[in-house]
């Protein structure tokens, strides 16, 4: 817990919101959740994803809860980059700057493995890749705001994983979770180092990462499936084990609008070990802490992705 932080933070702390405006990728659990909650404190919301009517499903439900609240849906795949770029130009006609953007959304272990639509490994290009070049290319609307943050979502498999700069896209061999936890280390080192060359840099930009521990969202169901192991552990399990998606989300809204959050920093739930509670300062492994190969990560993934308008 960091000073100045309050021990049983939640939505309900959320300060007023009116005139910011918010990206957030992922239109189910964490990122409807964190949507919603966005919209009732009063944000102007794009919700963005590849599925239409899914996103507007939720569009719909949030509406009805939120009454005159302002969101809508954007068509966003982060497993294709022309898409990528299609939605960060769209932003850049509509909008003369963006507040916040949350890099929530995410893939979780398929059994076999897939690629994007540009070839990567599904994982690597949704979790990290797709995001990384989704806030390059809205770098010029970031840094136009007053005070910016951009969060990034990560996981407590990060603690697991390990950069294979070999065989980044799991091409050799395709270990499902082995390639979800690289996924995610790298979410992490990319929060932590954008922070790093926002500083250097001037951007003005506060990057923070977040994860919600483990909650009850369809990401394992539509990842492993309902009957893979850790599908069964949700079904069996979840009502006492997984915390409900809308406490998962705290940790990611905390991080996105309070006044104490603070950049370079990453936050988690409070108890058993991270995997619920209230929004705290989370426990970032060493391999996460390493700045050459964060700033090794960072170059490959510009070239992979063609994303350089931080050099422009």
């Amino acid at each position: 817990m960091s000073e100045g932080m309050k021990r049983d933070w939640t939505a309900m702390d959320i300060p007023a919101q009116k005139g910011v405006t918010v990206v957030i990728t992922g239109t189910g659990g964490i990122g409807y959740e964190t949507a919603l909650e966005m919209t009732r404190a009063g944000a102007n919301v794009i919700m963005a994803g590849r599925n239409d009517s899914k996103g507007n499903d939720a569009i719909t439900k949030i509406g009805d809860l939120v009454p005159g609240g302002m969101i809508r849906f954007e068509k966003l795949d982060l497993a294709d980059l022309e898409s990528v770029t299609a939605f960060s130009e769209r932003m850049k006609s509509q909008h003369k700057s963006i507040d916040v953007l949350i890099n929530n959304a995410a893939v979780m272990s398929p059994p076999q493995r897939k690629v994007t639509k540009d070839g990567f490994e599904l994982q690597w290009g949704t979790n990290y890749l797709g995001h990384f070049a989704l806030t390059a290319q809205l770098l010029p609307l970031l840094t136009a705001a007053t005070q910016p943050r951009v969060i990034t979502l990560s996981s407590v498999a990060h603690r697991s994983g390990a950069l294979n700069f070999d065989d980044l896209q799991s091409e050799r061999q395709y270990k499902p979770m082995e390639a979800y936890a690289q996924s995610k280390l790298a979410c992490l080192m990319f929060a932590l180092e954008l922070q790093r060359r926002s500083d250097a840099a001037g951007w003005g930009i506060k990057s923070l990462a977040a994860h919600p521990g483990i909650s009850r969202t369809e990401l394992i169901p539509n990842g492993s499936g309902k009957n893979s192991p850790a599908g069964l552990v949700r079904r069996l399990f979840g009502p006492f084990f997984f915390q409900p998606a809308a406490h998962g989300a705290w940790p990611s809204l905390f991080a996105a609008t309070a006044k104490e959050a603070t950049g370079g920093t990453y936050y988690g739930p409070s108890k058993l070990n991270e995997l619920r509670g209230y929004p705290s300062v989370a426990k970032i492994a060493p391999q996460a802490l390493d700045t050459k190969a964060a700033s090794r990560l960072w170059e490959e993934s510009e070239r992979l992705t063609q994303s350089r308008p931080w050099r422009e």
